[in-house]
């Protein structure tokens, strides 16, 4: 026994001596590229095999684009899974409904009747706003927040509808003006994707379903950018000077979760090859090599 107690302390010393090292070599590759950026960054990763983390500004909350539709369609799945929605339930495109950005609905005629599980598909695969909105209709913004807040997600905040409209009580808070769509941190965003990894939101076979609707997000501009042979889970968002970017790559090294943020750009720029989109795409390939070690560090 007390041999035992002797070797706990040492081994947690080893861990904490390790996660140190980690965080130190990344930040030699890390911070020069950011620091070459002209905007802001904020990033947090994760292996979440092996435990291990790197963090810049983990905790810092950021605008969150498109990626807050995440929130969006766990507050679906739930409403479901607790019969308080069917996925066969009808929404109904309409002009006045029809919003400008990402998508296809804007461009299809009035009147078209798609179910609820359509709506949700197409606003995590095509990012579609328009059925972003046709969707919190059905569930509003404060029902998403009461969600997060339930999971013990405190800082993840959807304010209004896509636009505008459907304003949260978070919303209205003249604070929270500033982060438009919603607000998150990195750090709790990771961690919403772990949890839906591990099978730990709703119910594992849930967890799941989210998960595998995911992996079919149509873009592949910024985290996995060039890492075209690997499996990812993802989602992502863009607004005038800001890139957002959340997604689970997974390795054969480890499944690597990251949420980064890229604002404040000085330009406007509404391409594929966006700064932002083409630095993310460099981070999670260093996030990848750092972090995507085997769980013997070999």
């Amino acid at each position: 026994m007390n041999k035992f107690l002797k070797v706990v302390p040492l081994l947690l010393l080893c861990a904490i001596s390790a996660a140190a090292q980690s965080q130190s070599n990344l930040d030699d590759q890390i911070k020069p590229i950011v620091a070459s950026f002209k905007g802001k960054v904020s990033l947090f990763a994760k292996n979440l095999d092996t435990g291990e983390t790197y963090a810049l500004n983990p905790d810092e909350r950021v605008r969150t684009a498109s990626t807050i539709k995440i929130a969006v369609m766990i507050e679906a799945y739930a409403r479901v899974t607790e019969g308080k929605a069917k996925w066969t339930d009808e929404v109904v495109l309409t002009k006045e409904k029809k919003v400008s950005g990402s998508g296809i609905l804007n461009e299809l005629s009035d009147g078209l009747k798609l179910t609820l599980r359509d709506a949700v598909n197409l606003m995590m695969i095509l990012s579609d706003n328009t059925a972003t909105n046709l969707v919190l209709d059905v569930l509003t913004t404060d029902a998403v927040n009461a969600r997060m807040e339930s999971l013990g997600f405190k800082q993840i905040k959807i304010m209004r509808k896509v636009g505008s409209g459907g304003e949260s009580a978070a919303g209205k808070d003249p604070e929270n003006k500033k982060y438009g769509l919603g607000m998150a941190t990195p750090r709790e965003m990771v961690l919403v994707m772990e949890k839906l990894e591990r099978g730990e939101i709703i119910s594992p076979a849930v967890s799941k379903e989210m998960i595998e609707l995911m992996k079919r997000e149509q873009a592949r501009y910024a985290i996995g950018r060039s890492l075209w042979d690997v499996p990812m889970a993802s989602k992502y968002g863009a607004l005038d000077r800001l890139r957002s970017a959340i997604g689970i790559l997974y390795t054969k090294n480890g499944k690597i979760a990251m949420a980064i943020s890229c604002d404040d750009m000085p330009e406007v720029m509404w391409s594929v090859d966006n700064p932002a989109y083409v630095l993310m795409s460099r981070l999670s390939e260093v996030l990848v090599a750092g972090l995507g070690k085997s769980k013997t560090g070999l």
